[in-house]
């Protein structure tokens, strides 16, 4: 996750952090960010597995019958 940032890189993003937000602040900071995290992989898992249910196979003829049933229903009055 972190391979591009390196060990220093890293402490120092948490030294600005500190004096951006302060000792306080931080935590609750990150408890907010895990939070978030945790509600979106939530969210999108919920929506993957929606997609997989709706998702039922549909053979050709049902297709088929389906444009013939349209075109019928376009014709033109006599």
């Amino acid at each position: 996750m972190f391979s591009g940032i390196g060990v220093t890189g890293f402490i120092l993003l948490v030294l600005v952090g500190l004096l951006l937000f302060g000792p306080n602040k931080l935590p609750e900071l990150g408890r907010a960010f895990g939070r978030t995290l945790k509600e979106f992989k939530a969210g999108a898992r919920e929506m993957m597995d929606d997609d997989n249910h709706d998702r039922k196979e549909v053979s050709r003829s049902d297709v088929n019958r389906k444009v013939e049933d349209q075109a019928d229903n376009k014709r033109l009055p006599e």
